[in-house]
């Protein structure tokens, strides 16, 4: 059977139209490049060209089969080129969750627009999931990576996981604007006390529940829940409707919703983790790639 070397130096040939222009052009000696070009007639047993002392020239068989010779070693060279492309995690899939509150950081967006720069055959599919379910999904092959909000809980996540963390970022308090403290620079919790709160379900949003739940106790006090919402967002609606104050990561001060006002903690722990998580032995190429472009977005914030 053919093979590539003899593809390229029957083009060459072709081409050239000349044995010996040829095999200047592949840098060999003309004796070889004529052996291997008998080789392959012989093997598909047609003659592909006629020459003479003087010429060269291609039989119809010989123009038919410089035709599907361009065609295969094109094929070969674009097969090449995708395989180290997928060696390199430029092409491929990925599966990929978040938080929903996630979405309001910079982080995400940032990650996803550089990786479709520095891989744009990477197709990505995309998932809101709570961070618990994430770390299961990870280990179960549902999910490639996620971004999170905690840090495994679990001994068996702990083990096979890999966390990457992003941020630490800020927790805010989201106010009625008719609420007294609205407009401080920086409240403490304690100053709190007794208002009532809207929270998301704890076992939908356990992270950020149970931040809550520790900060209010640090300052001395147990907190009032008034009414709960599904969705992180929703919180900001019963704000506004003058339920209750909500405690919300700081990236979602970029909603601007009328009625709402957010004031800074001054508690150093009132922040809510960002991380990437993802199988620790990882051998995907696209992982590693996706990984490395979320150092880069992370680096390019300032983070």
């Amino acid at each position: 059977m053919f093979d590539f070397r003899q593809l390229r130096y029957f083009i060459a040939v072709a081409e050239e139209l000349s044995f010996t222009r040829a095999a200047q052009r592949l840098h060999l000696s003309q004796p070889p490049l004529s052996q291997q070009i008998q080789a392959l007639e012989q093997d598909l047993g047609v003659r592909l060209l006629e020459r003479d002392k003087r010429n060269v020239t291609l039989t119809a068989p010989g123009r038919l089969f410089l035709d599907q010779a361009r065609q295969i070693l094109a094929m070969a060279d674009e097969a090449r080129s995708q395989v180290a492309e997928a060696a390199a995690g430029f092409s491929g899939h990925l599966k990929l969750a978040y938080t929903v509150s996630v979405s309001f950081h910079p982080a995400l967006p940032q990650t996803l627009l550089r990786l479709g720069q520095n891989a744009p055959n990477v197709r990505v599919w995309l998932s809101e999931m709570y961070s618990e379910p994430q770390f299961s999904a990870i280990r179960n092959g549902q999910i490639d990576v996620g971004f999170v909000r905690d840090v495994p809980t679990h001994e068996d996540d702990a083990r096979v996981l890999r966390i990457d963390v992003i941020d630490r970022e800020p927790l805010v308090l989201a106010l009625p604007s008719g609420h007294r403290l609205a407009g401080r620079q920086c409240v403490e919790l304690s100053e709190v006390a007794g208002d009532p709160f809207v929270v998301q379900p704890r076992e939908l949003a356990a992270t950020l529940y149970d931040r809550l739940v520790r900060l209010a106790a640090k300052a001395g006090f147990h907190p009032v829940i008034r009414q709960h919402a599904q969705q992180i967002n929703g919180l900001l609606a019963l704000v506004a409707a003058g339920i209750g104050m909500a405690l919300v990561p700081a990236s979602m001060q970029v909603v601007k919703l009328a009625g709402v006002s957010y004031v800074p903690l001054g508690d150093p722990d009132a922040y809510l983790l960002l991380a990437v998580a993802s199988q620790a032995d990882s051998a995907s190429p696209v992982v590693q790639q996706f990984l490395e472009t979320v150092n880069q977005a992370k680096a390019a914030l300032g983070l």
